[in-house]
């Protein structure tokens, strides 16, 4: 894992629900705090790593029961800006 993979990765580790939706925010993604606490949880206890796309999809199946399929979409084109930059 390179030093930016590291850096998304703890990332995901630190960063609280509120920040989560202000993100979602920039990124036009509508996120509830309640659902932001979801999903850190699910990213939390499963040490996802978002840089493997078949971790990434069943991640993105997962975000899908919890928000919708629309958010779903819109969280991975985020993160394939955020996993394609090098």
């Amino acid at each position: 894992m390179n030093f930016y993979q590291q850096l998304v990765q703890q990332k995901l580790k630190t960063i609280t629900p509120e920040e989560l939706v202000s993100y979602s925010r920039d990124y036009n993604i509508p996120l509830t705090v309640e659902q932001a606490k979801k999903i850190l949880h699910i990213a939390r206890t499963n040490k996802i790593n978002v840089f493997d796309p078949q971790e990434r999809k069943k991640w993105v199946k997962e975000l899908a029961k919890i928000t919708s399929p629309q958010v779903a979409k819109k969280a991975n084109e985020l993160f394939l800006k955020f996993v394609n930059k090098k």
